[in-house]
C-alpha cells in the first residue's frame, strides 16, 4: 500500500505530460545513449563499461588528444518572463504564426505557475518539529498543462529525522487519493494495518506507514490539489500529526485559487 497513491499519481501525470512537449532529436539521442550505457554497465560491470566508452583500462591514462572539461558554472535556471512571452505570443498571433503563439503562451503559463510555486514556498514554515528547512532542496516544477501539474516541495531535516512536504496541483494524483477515500474503494473496517483514514484540520485524508520509509499523510483539498507529508523516524502517528500542524493549508489553498 505504501506509496501507492504517489505511484498512481505519477503514472497519471506521465500520461498527461507525454506528447505535450516536443524534444529535439539531439536530446533524444543523448537519452538513448545514456540508457544504452546503463544496460551495458549492468551487464558487464562498471570498469569494463568505462574501458569500452573511453578506450582506457583501469590504471591507464586517457588519450592525450582528448580534453576533459575542468571549468564551467553550468546552466542558469530562471523562470520564464511572463510579460515578454505574452507580448511575443500577441505578435506571433497577429502574424498568424500559431505554432509560435502556442509555444509563447505555454512559456508564459509556466512563468505564472513558477511564480505561484515560489509564493507557496514562502508560506511554508521555516521549521517543522524543530527540523529546519533545507532551502537548497526547495523545488518548484510544472508540466505547464492548463495549470495542472504544479508541484512544490520543501525538505526539513536534522540528525536522523526528515520531513518532506509536497503540494501538488495535480488532478491525476488527487484522483488516486480519492479512489481510496471514495465509497467502494476504502472501508473503515479495513483489516490492512498499513493505512487509515484521518481528519486534518477538517480535511479527510489517508495516513500510511511503512517500516522502511516511515509515515506518509496525503490530504486532498480544493478541486485539484493534494498535500503530501512524509515523515521519517517519527515515534508514532501522534508525533506526525503534531509536526504537520504549523502548515497553513488555507493560505496554500488561496494561493492556488482553489475553492
Amino acid at each position: 500500500m505504501k506509496k501507492t497513491i504517489l505511484l498512481l499519481g505519477l503514472a497519471g501525470a506521465m500520461m498527461l505530460v507525454s506528447g505535450s512537449d516536443s524534444y529535439s532529436q539531439n536530446f533524444i539521442n543523448k537519452l538513448k545513449k545514456k540508457a544504452k550505457e546503463k544496460v551495458v554497465e549492468q551487464a558487464l560491470g562498471k570498469e569494463e563499461t568505462q574501458e569500452e566508452a573511453t578506450g582506457e583500462q583501469p590504471g591507464r591514462q586517457a588519450d592525450e588528444g582528448r580534453m576533459t572539461n575542468t571549468r564551467g558554472d553550468g546552466l542558469v535556471q530562471a523562470p520564464p518572463d511572463v510579460e515578454s512571452h505574452l507580448a511575443e505570443a500577441e505578435k506571433a498571433f497577429a502574424e498568424k504564426s500559431f505554432s509560435h503563439t502556442r509555444d509563447a503562451i505555454r512559456q508564459a503559463m509556466l512563468g505564472v505557475e513558477m511564480e505561484i510555486g515560489h509564493r507557496i514556498l514562502d508560506k511554508m514554515p521555516d521549521q517543522l518539529a524543530n527540523l529546519p528547512a533545507k532551502a537548497e532542496k526547495d523545488q518548484v516544477s510544472s508540466s505547464c498543462i492548463g495549470f495542472v501539474g504544479l508541484t512544490i516541495k520543501r525538505v526539513y531535516q536534522s540528525s536522523d529525522q526528515q520531513v518532506t512536504l509536497t503540494v501538488a496541483n495535480d488532478a491525476a494524483m488527487l484522483s488516486a487519493v480519492n479512489m481510496y477515500l471514495g465509497a467502494g474503494y476504502y472501508q473503515e473496517d479495513s483489516t490492512e494495518p498499513d493505512h487509515k483514514r484521518i481528519d486534518y484540520k477538517g480535511y479527510r485524508g489517508i495516513l500510511e506507514y511503512d517500516e522502511a520509509e516511515g509515515y506518509t499523510m496525503s490530504i486532498p483539498f480544493g478541486q485539484s490539489s493534494l498535500m503530501v507529508f512524509e515523515a521519517v523516524n517519527f515515534a508514532n502517528e501522534q508525533e506526525v500529526m503534531q509536526a504537520a500542524k504549523p502548515v497553513d493549508i488555507e493560505k496554500i489553498k488561496k494561493e492556488l485559487g482553489e475553492q
